[in-house]
């Protein structure tokens, strides 16, 4: 087995986790962050104060545990979907989810934590563009350490126009927002 194979966890473990996980996200929807307690997170979720501490330092670490497992997921979606065409961000289906998530995006904003959120998306995001043009013809050209610059700058541009479609109300279609994006990622690159 490679060193670099993901971890199983355990089914116990994830049900757990994602237990906490939903509770803290019902909680952080229903009211502000900080008066929610890790014991409004143990009532919710039915789980008990050690198995709580046994997975999670505190109520921060539940939520943005959350919110990276997320972006860990999505943004490597098209990278192990095996899809055949150039993109190399799921724009389109992440702004469809970002349409339905906004009561969650005004909690982020309210709490204080959206920087956090984007922070963590930049991070992620440019993996998955990494991960994803080391694997398409076009862009296994780009040598290795360029290719990491240029997925730190499309990551920074897809989270920018991610920003401007939710400020803006999605002017367009996350079809057509996807379209841009990979007309834009592509012009701006060169091939020698």
């Amino acid at each position: 087995m490679s060193g670099n194979a993901p971890k199983k966890t355990d089914a116990r473990v994830a049900r757990t986790r994602d237990r906490l996980g939903d509770a803290m996200i019902a909680l952080f929807l229903e009211k502000p962050f900080e008066s929610i307690t890790v014991q409004d997170v143990l009532d919710r979720a039915g789980v008990g104060r050690s198995t709580f501490y046994a997975h999670y330092k505190d109520k921060d670490d539940v939520l943005i545990s959350e919110v990276d497992e997320f972006f860990a997921d999505v943004s490597r979606q098209i990278a192990h979907s095996g899809e055949a065409s150039d993109r190399v961000v799921p724009v389109r289906e992440f702004l469809h989810h970002l349409g339905s998530a906004r009561p969650l995006l005004a909690a982020f904003t309210a709490s204080g934590r959206i920087h956090d959120v984007w922070e963590l998306a930049q991070a992620h995001f440019a993996r998955g563009i990494e991960e994803r043009l080391a694997s398409l013809p076009r862009g296994a050209s780009i040598p290795p350490g360029e290719r990491a610059a240029r997925a730190q700058a499309l990551a920074g541009s897809f989270l920018a126009l991610v920003r401007w479609w939710l400020d803006n109300d999605g002017p367009e279609t996350p079809e057509a927002v996807d379209a841009l994006f990979h007309r834009m990622a592509w012009d701006g690159q060169r091939f020698t």
